[in-house]
């Protein structure tokens, strides 16, 4: 674990921003150091597995919560709104955790290569799983981050090592709730075929109607369903897409308030000014100030077709 911690935090000191989050030019990787307790950051989450190296982190995932300290590794189920505080960090022993994205592909393939029987979905929808990292796990981080070396052996080297860290999350304790991740009429499956329209999509108006069909739901089922899975309702995780992206913008991009209120699709410039302080605390020109640009929770989150994410 050590020689990991090391590399992320090399890794961090030249590339991280100033919340100490860096991704990493590998597809769905990002490192995180942070050397000092922080404020409330707020996220949405693609599914993925956090692996906390040092320090401790306070995370709310929908209605779950709890701390995570150093040997634990926590795996968000679902396209989640998440709310992370560094509660335990220093100088000297920095928060580091390394964040590596779900691959639901992955998981079916790897279940069905190992005959791993196929378990109901069940109700409800646990979104937050917490378990000891296997030094497995840590062996397959590290490799990652020495591609971080060698960009050119990346394309044929990352596919094998994310498969291998896919397996050890299967055969750890939680795995059969992992492998429901990627059931293809699972809840959550169908749920994702709508909020990948959301995220590629947050700045315009999206008809519920049209969301609901992409999950093969009807309108009400739909609305049920998605909050039991995301723990809120499409407008208001859309809000939450919009405003994560439009602070990226104002304290990355340098943005005013106003135009990246318009880019991320609000209409009106007071709803926005309300909407983003109820969310932050703080109204947009107040917090800018206060966390001066360049500094963002959702900076550097790898967008992808202007797609919010969150760190790890």
């Amino acid at each position: 674990m050590d020689a990991l911690k090391q590399a992320i935090i090399r890794y961090a000191d030249m590339h991280a921003n100033a919340d100490g989050l860096a991704v990493a030019p590998i597809a769905g990787v990002r490192v995180m150091c942070v050397r000092a307790p922080g404020g409330v950051m707020r996220s949405v989450y693609r599914p993925l597995v956090c692996m906390v190296l040092q320090g401790t982190k306070q995370m709310t995932v929908g209605p779950e919560a709890g701390e995570f300290s150093a040997g634990q590794s926590v795996i968000v189920a679902h396209d989640m709104p998440v709310t992370g505080r560094i509660v335990r960090a220093s100088l000297d022993e920095p928060y580091i955790a390394l964040a590596v994205e779900l691959d639901v592909g992955a998981i079916r393939d790897l279940a069905a290569e190992l005959e791993i029987a196929e378990t109901p979905a069940g109700r409800g929808g646990t979104a937050l799983f917490v378990d000891d990292t296997e030094t497995a796990a840590l062996d397959c981080g590290m490799r990652l981050m020495r591609l971080l070396d060698r960009p050119e052996a990346a394309p044929a080297l990352r596919p094998a090592i994310l498969k291998e860290l896919h397996y050890w999350l299967l055969a750890g304790r939680n795995g059969a709730a992992i492998r429901r991740l990627a059931l293809p009429d699972s809840h959550a499956q169908r749920i994702a075929a709508a909020v990948r329209i959301l995220r590629a999509e947050f700045h315009e108006r999206i008809p519920v109607q049209r969301l609901a069909a992409a999950a093969r739901m009807s309108t009400s089922a739909f609305h049920r369903r998605f909050k039991a899975v995301t723990s809120l309702t499409p407008v208001q995780f859309q809000k939450q897409l919009r405003l994560i992206e439009a602070r990226r913008l104002m304290l990355a991009e340098g943005y005013s308030a106003s135009r990246a209120a318009f880019d991320v699709g609000y209409e009106s410039i007071s709803q926005f000014t309300r909407e983003y302080g109820r969310m932050f605390g703080a109204s947009p020109r107040r917090d800018t100030r206060s966390a001066g640009r360049g500094s963002v929770a959702a900076a550097g989150n790898g967008l992808a077709g202007r797609s919010p994410a969150g760190p790890g």
